[in-house]
């Protein structure tokens, strides 16, 4: 009786979450390797509706007349009496593997990576974050970090630059300070990095799902230039008019099946 309001439903819930993820794009659409997420949506699975019947009881005396024919008690059986697909759910989010624009900078200290991969970084409480940011500085410990403050990784631990006057940053993502090599850019990569978790503008944490990290040998390191977030601003504003249109409609839907609703229960309920 009331499928119509759970179909209705769902599509409601669907398309707030689908709204979440479309503003959280459009917040970060100038955060510096920021990879926009995209909206998985799947059927809901087949639900079984189950009769359970009652207990047969069946007196010995009726299976003595019954001879070779005994009709044993049926225990607590379940018969489907149909499937209803409550139409869709939202059933994750997953990162978008298209590569931002290309901004040049001509700061020695932004970098970007030329093809796949990540750049490790680390929190002040021990926890390891990658991105694809490479819009890094130096903290007044002379220690290179994110824009946010996350200490940049290099194959050694964190990089110290010291107050070097000169900071360079090679291919092959080795840091110099004043000429000296004082690190390298710890660069991975995963086996589904559309996986990863956001966990905040452009930093992402590993799941089971995406596999643990693993080192990346051959990466390719541009100096002086950043990789822009990959969000398509008009293509997230249509998503943005879709997802209202779309819950508009749910939700007319949803007030249709409730009035029709009430009509029938007046109906049915009137004393004739």
């Amino acid at each position: 009786m009331f499928r119509g309001i759970y179909a209705g439903t769902s599509a409601m819930l669907v398309q707030e979450k689908m709204l979440d993820v479309v503003s959280n794009n459009l917040a970060n659409v100038d955060t510096s390797g920021f990879r926009g997420r995209v909206a998985v949506n799947k059927s809901f699975p087949e639900v079984l509706m189950d009769r359970v019947e009652r207990y047969a009881i069946v007196d010995e005396a009726m299976n003595e007349e019954l001879h070779e024919r005994k009709f044993f008690p049926y225990v607590r059986g379940r018969t489907s009496i149909g499937t209803m697909p409550l139409a869709n759910v939202m059933s994750e989010t997953a990162m978008s593997l298209d590569r931002g624009p290309v901004q040049l900078t001509d700061n020695p200290t932004d970098v970007m990576l030329h093809a796949d991969g990540f750049f490790v970084v680390e929190d002040g409480n021990g926890n390891t974050f990658y991105t694809r940011s490479g819009h890094f500085q130096r903290n007044n410990l002379g220690e290179l970090v994110t824009h946010e403050g996350e200490y940049v990784m290099g194959d050694g631990g964190r990089i110290n630059v010291g107050e070097a006057s000169r900071i360079s940053i090679g291919e092959s993502g080795q840091v110099f300070a004043d000429g000296d090599l004082v690190g390298t850019l710890q660069i991975v990569d995963f086996e589904n990095p559309t996986y990863l978790h956001n966990v905040g503008k452009s930093l992402l944490a590993e799941t089971p799902e995406s596999g643990g990290p693993v080192a990346l040998d051959g990466a390719f390191v541009i100096s002086g230039a950043l990789e822009r977030s990959n969000v398509q601003v008009v293509q997230e504003m249509v998503r943005m008019i879709e997802a209202n249109r779309a819950f508009e409609a749910s939700g007319r839907a949803v007030t249709i099946q409730d009035e029709l609703s009430g009509r029938l229960f007046t109906s049915v309920g009137r004393p004739s």
